[in-house]
């Protein structure tokens, strides 16, 4: 198996944060609104340099909306961050109406998503958004899995025309992939080739299967394995080119199984080329508070519960 090697923890928010601030610097039409969590989505060094282009919404997200609509249809790229479970169900109508159905130019920069948000609880920890987000025509729907991807998936979102949900997180998670790298939108990243089984991750469930792939192979087990940091467009072509070698695929992702990544492969995979398949998601139930490497553990969302899905296929 290729290596891949942890350079460092760092959270997914700060390289957001690394990439509006690089946009910045280069794209005078970038712009960046914020729901009154300046400094949890880390748009400090945004709105410090460039006071002009950032804009404070308060605890107003609908509005915030809004005016990100209105400020790209006017011709800038705004970039409208908040907590991801009050960038979708919160302003739901909003996104639908005045981003997707307008077809405005709006980067939605949503944080803290999923379990790992840890302590806050469930009422803030969301697992519903990709399914919300992926369902409104017109709306791409990208989940880096480190800080280095995230950066460059935010560098790539600006000079995309459309709506953007852009998702990320807020625990330090193992940092692995190239810096600068160059970030294809609905590209899947081929990370190990193998014979006898597909794993398919996301976001931060990408370090775990990484880490679950080392697992299997040292068992003699071959794993075809791929991160799917585009959510949609969906990269299907890398998939059922996986699935025709293995025959069989668990997929991975720090969501419900309901409207996730799961079910978007499941739908194409039906179509197409049907094969055995197990989820390593979230089934049916709302977060609770605790650390985020507890909640992974206890949710089944760890490297373990991984191998353990492919065992059960094989």
């Amino acid at each position: 198996m290729i290596q891949y090697i942890n350079t460092g923890n760092k959270d997914t928010r700060s390289g957001f944060g690394a990439g509006l601030a690089e946009l910045g610097r280069t794209n005078p039409k970038v712009v960046a609104l914020c729901a009154d969590l300046t400094g949890s989505l880390k748009m400090d060094s945004f709105a410090k340099e460039h006071p002009e282009r950032f804009f404070q919404s308060g605890i107003a997200e609908a509005n915030m909306i809004g005016v990100a609509a209105g400020l790209a249809i006017s011709g800038y790229i705004p970039f409208a961050g908040t907590f991801a479970n009050f960038a979708t169900a919160r302003v739901y109508d909003q996104i639908r109406q005045s981003v997707c159905y307008s077809n405005t130019n709006v980067k939605i920069a949503a944080s803290h998503a999923g379990i790992t948000l840890g302590e806050d609880g469930a009422t803030h920890q969301t697992m519903e958004d990709i399914g919300l987000m992926r369902m409104l025509p017109g709306m791409t729907v990208i989940n880096p899995c480190d800080y280095n991807q995230t950066k460059a998936a935010t560098i790539a979102a600006a000079a995309y025309t459309g709506p953007v949900y852009l998702r990320f997180g807020r625990p330090s998670v193992p940092n692995f992939t190239p810096d600068n790298q160059q970030f294809e939108i609905g590209k899947a990243l081929h990370l190990n080739s193998g014979t006898q089984v597909s794993i398919i991750a996301t976001g931060h469930l990408v370090w775990e299967a990484i880490q679950a792939t080392e697992m299997l192979e040292n068992m003699g087990i071959s794993v075809d394995l791929l991160n799917i940091h585009t959510i949609k467009p969906l990269d299907e072509a890398a998939i059922l080119a996986s699935v025709s070698k293995t025959g069989r695929l668990v997929c991975a992702e720090e969501h419900l199984i309901a409207g996730g990544l799961g079910e978007a492969i499941a739908g194409l995979l039906v179509r197409n080329n049907p094969v055995p398949m197990r989820f390593v998601a979230v089934n049916d139930l709302f977060g609770q508070s605790g650390k985020p490497a507890q909640l992974m553990q206890a949710y089944g969302l760890d490297a373990d519960h991984i191998v353990r899905a492919v065992k059960e296929l094989l």
